[in-house]
């Protein structure tokens, strides 16, 4: 019971460090991308400059993926995925070892 509990708050641990990353990630994302569009506003007469923009979402693609992995959120793999994935595997193995009894 003792090695249960340890291994469970491994995990509770790991899913709380990853979601500290999440939130610094984000904070550090707005932070940053908000003094560079405010400079940009403040310092240029043509504010709809393109390269800004493009940082921003591509940044804003890797924050989503950061969110999606730590809240589990992937519309293509999704738990439901691994878990039908898991069970075909287990069953291949069963029946592979059902040959040899």
């Amino acid at each position: 019971m003792e090695n249960f509990n340890k291994e469970k708050y491994k995990r509770a641990k790991k899913q709380v460090d990853e979601l500290k990353g999440f939130y610094i990630h984000s904070s550090i994302y707005v932070v940053i991308n908000t003094f560079i569009l405010v400079n940009i506003f403040l310092n240029t007469d043509n504010f709809w400059q393109w390269p800004h923009f493009i940082t921003l979402f591509a940044w804003g693609i890797g924050l989503a993926f950061h969110a999606s992995k730590v809240f589990g959120f992937n519309p293509f793999l999704g738990k439901d995925w691994e878990e039908r994935q898991i069970k075909k595997f287990m069953d291949e193995d069963k029946k592979e070892m059902d040959k040899f009894k």
